[in-house]
């Protein structure tokens, strides 16, 4: 499945890691979960003894919080910044409790209540009436059917009134289904059963959280890296496993990745003494990584090299300027004024400053 898709699911892309922690976890585990609390945790902060990676940079003891939380009756909502890894912390927390992360409630606007619950397959449900046959289960019926975690992302883009289709699923463990008569009409959630939702502290606001709704979920947030060297090697990390994905021999030089992490840092006020505007658009690690497979991607295929500073500046308008050219005037003035002199990479993209317009 790794060969044939453009983006395996954690559970797939570390198999190999899973099992063998499997095998070697002598550790009391919670009930539903297919891995104790510690080997989860080596799991996502890695362990080099055991040859297994870290997939998780972050505060390993965010790590143990969430799985307390996700163990106990409450579920667990991870916020912050967009591009934080919310998401990724949530599917490999869901991959290794659970084997599967493919249970996947996204939030938005236009989201209803059967996206999360159930729906019907029309055709039975005329022929033959409301049967179990004849009920669609969406992730939330399926997970407490089968025990298993859920991800719920982007819950505040939901409408109040769907948020709250979540309220006697998270306290009672239980989903009503009013159609069916007898024993289907209520399920109980198995053991393993909880939720991991995800919401951006920049949607704050735009359909906020019930206080009912947010007594049943423990808090965490995720915040920025905030080592210059830990944040350089998960782009060089990730940024080479994309580019290796999308056939491209040769990952991005280390100088030049080092320049594009310290702009991003620069722009998004992270790095001290920095004096320069805040971007409006998110200056993340994530987009980072973005402009490196971008930007190593136009080197190899439009000229057979590898990329330079001058493909970061091509790259970077799109992936942290997006439509903003307020942004775009910014990053123009950061080149112009605070790279200007230096050499190497630097000067590769003080040259092409040109590109950006502005």
């Amino acid at each position: 499945m790794t060969q044939t898709v453009q983006r395996p699911p954690a559970e797939v892309l570390y198999a190999d890691e899973l099992a063998r922690l499997d095998a070697a976890d002598t550790h009391p585990r919670p009930p539903g979960w297919r891995l104790s609390l510690p080997a989860v945790r080596t799991f996502l902060v890695g362990d080099p003894t055991r040859d297994i990676r870290p997939k998780f940079v972050g505060d390993p003891a965010l790590v143990e919080r969430a799985m307390v939380s996700l163990a106990t009756e409450r579920g667990l909502l991870l916020v912050g910044e967009p591009g934080t890894a919310k998401s990724m912390l949530s599917e490999l927390l869901a991959a290794a409790i659970s084997g599967d992360s493919s249970l996947v409630v996204q939030g938005g606007a236009a989201t209803g209540e059967e996206q999360i619950k159930y729906s019907w397959n029309y055709a039975m449900l005329l022929n033959r009436g409301p049967t179990p046959e004849a009920l669609v289960p969406a992730p939330m019926y399926t997970g407490m059917a089968t025990g298993r975690l859920v991800r719920f992302e982007e819950i505040t883009r939901c409408p109040s009134e769907v948020q709250d289709a979540l309220l006697s699923i998270l306290s009672d463990k239980v989903l009503a289904v009013p159609e069916l008569a007898g024993e289907h009409a209520l399920l109980r959630a198995r053991p393993g059963f909880n939720v991991i939702a995800t919401a951006n502290t920049r949607d704050r606001g735009v359909n906020e959280m019930s206080a009912a709704l947010k007594r049943r979920f423990n808090f965490e947030t995720v915040h920025p890296i905030a080592d210059f060297a830990t944040e350089l090697a998960l782009v060089e990390r990730q940024s080479a496993r994309m580019l290796a994905a999308s056939g491209v021999p040769a990952a991005v030089p280390v100088d030049v990745l080092e320049v594009l992490v310290r702009t991003f840092r620069d722009l998004r006020g992270t790095e001290a003494g920095s004096a320069m505007d805040r971007l409006s658009s998110v200056m993340s690690t994530a987009e980072a990584v973005s402009v490196a497979h971008a930007a190593g991607l136009r080197a190899h295929y439009l000229r057979d090299d590898v990329a330079s500073g001058a493909d970061i500046v091509d790259c970077l308008a799109g992936a942290a300027v997006k439509d903003d050219a307020e942004d775009l005037k910014r990053v123009r003035r950061y080149l112009e004024q605070k790279v200007k002199g230096r050499t190497g990479a630097w000067r590769a993209m003080y040259d092409a400053r040109h590109r950006l317009g502005g």
